[in-house]
């Protein structure tokens, strides 16, 4: 099956990977579900032995790690039996209590085996939403690091339920990446990468490079789920893209795959890598993942909406592009930026409330609504 060159114009296959390594220095390892599981779903703990000793390596090599794991409900399903008539809900707070203590008690014991130490890091959605709630969480994360401490992130399954859940682990990695102006996101799944079809199909093939222009990945990635993770290919891609958007390298490999980490990072091995575009600031990549903290969201019309979007141009949103005004705001709060179909096109800051705004609605030579250094203009991901 071939790549329809719009999908990745630069699509390639890579000769001579050992030529120059990844300098990456802070590095985000998210480790899936599927990777750290067996098919009974009870936890490898041969695997999880192979990943340290690994993650150890990279530290020895003066690198920062930061890791995002699942694995949690696997590591409690093998030490309590929930009766089945529990609910789904209260059996994944069950499993994850009780799993989450092994999970993390076999991260250390591993990793003092190297002479390394990890610390547990449990978020929700609702730790991202709020700005204090944020910078507290980035100043610890920063605090580990500086003390040569490995951070193990996961997910608070115990308290996040539906609205309040991630996702998946994935979209949680891209959050702790983007927080700590990471180098690279290294996504370690049960597949070498991004096929351009299903990757079992016969002529499916890897995807070496995805360019930041890309705008669309529906119409060859499979949608199906993973075996134990509550997330898929699709939504990779998406986390993936965003990430690269805000000037982070994702790359997708093998996690099963012998000496991933350091093969990885030394070009030796397949994977798919999302091409980075220029580096976003820190306050513009809190914006990038504060879609749930929206207050209120502004109406363009088409002429804002070119001039956003123009490639190469720094464009602040002024009141004359603005049509309408939807909700409620504050100066500093998160606002949505519609077109005039409704269709989103990202999220800002706002200069100033929504009272002002609606006085200042299509005049000219007015201040920004929305600043460029406080807007970010998602991709047109389908």
């Amino acid at each position: 099956m071939a790549l329809d060159p719009r999908f990745c114009p630069t699509l390639r296959r890579r000769t001579n990977w050992a030529t120059m390594a990844l300098p990456y220095h802070r590095i985000i390892v998210k480790i899936g579900s599927n990777v750290l599981t067996q098919p009974d779903g009870f936890p490898d703990l041969a695997r999880i032995r192979h990943l340290v000793a690994q993650i150890a390596a990279l530290k020895k090599e003066g690198k920062e790690v930061i890791v995002v794991s699942s694995g949690a409900v696997a590591s409690g399903r093998s030490l309590v039996q929930v009766p089945t008539k529990a609910d789904a809900v209260t059996s994944r707070q069950v499993l994850a209590a009780v799993g989450q203590v092994k999970l993390l008690a076999t991260y250390a014991e591993l990793l003092a085996e190297h002479d390394l130490l990890c610390a547990q890091v449990l978020v929700t959605k609702e730790d991202f939403r709020d700005r204090v709630h944020y910078l507290n969480m980035q100043n610890c994360f920063r605090a580990l690091l500086q003390n040569n401490i490995i951070p193990i992130v996961n997910e608070n399954d115990v308290i996040s339920v539906t609205e309040l859940m991630f996702t998946d682990n994935d979209e949680l990695a891209g959050l702790v990446a983007s927080m700590l102006n990471a180098d690279a996101l290294l996504i370690l799944s049960n597949v070498d990468g991004i096929f351009n079809g299903d990757p079992k199909a016969p002529g499916a093939e890897l995807i070496p490079e995805i360019e930041p222009t890309m705008n669309s990945f529906s119409s060859f990635v499979t949608t199906q789920r993973s075996q134990f993770g509550r997330g898929g290919m699709i939504t990779k891609c998406h986390m993936a893209h965003k990430v690269a958007q805000l000037g982070i390298a994702v790359h997708i490999a093998n996690g099963k795959t012998e000496n991933v980490l350091p093969r990885l990072l030394a070009e030796e091995v397949a994977n798919t890598r999302f091409q980075p575009n220029k580096n976003a600031s820190s306050k513009k990549k809190w914006i990038a993942h504060s879609d749930l903290a929206a207050k209120g969201a502004v109406h363009i019309n088409s002429g804002a909406k070119e001039a956003l979007t123009a490639a190469g141009r720094a464009t602040s949103l002024l009141p004359v592009g603005v049509l309408g005004i939807t909700g409620t705001f504050q100066k500093g709060d998160i606002i949505r930026i519609l077109d005039e179909t409704g269709k989103a096109l990202g999220l800002g800051l706002a200069e100033y409330g929504s009272d002002k705004a609606l006085e200042r609605l299509g005049h000219q030579n007015q201040k920004p609504l929305v600043h460029y250094d406080y807007l970010f203009l998602t991709a047109d991901i389908s």
